[in-house]
């Protein structure tokens, strides 16, 4: 089985430690959850710079912010890569909440 390609997410740190408290993460962009969205927005590496520019350009939380860098392995729901428009770029998203294992690593952002 092909190795899947690393998954990315801009959060702020507080809602990430907040996670790991919980055991999950269920926060599906910057506003919005998981139970308003019904997914989890991520990110390619490729995408990451344009998509947290988009998302937190004029952040001027409290917070650092951070990417949860995510093997899709080891989510254990589905990740689906899915366009906004027919035929758009397509980006994954996580069906389900995030289990922190599946955090393979935690970047600093900005």
């Amino acid at each position: 089985m092909p190795k899947l390609p690393r998954i990315f997410h801009v959060t702020e740190r507080s809602l990430w430690e907040a996670a790991r408290e919980h055991g999950a993460y269920e926060v599906s962009t910057r506003g919005r959850t998981l139970q308003q969205e019904g997914f989890l927005h991520f990110s390619t590496r490729e995408q990451l710079p344009r998509i947290a520019g988009l998302l937190y350009g004029d952040y001027d939380g409290p917070d650092d912010l951070v990417v949860l860098v995510v093997d899709p392995a080891r989510v254990g729901v589905p990740v689906k890569y899915e366009a906004v428009r027919p035929g758009g770029e397509e980006f994954p998203h996580v069906y389900g909440p995030l289990p922190i294992e599946a955090v393979v690593d935690v970047e600093p952002w900005g």
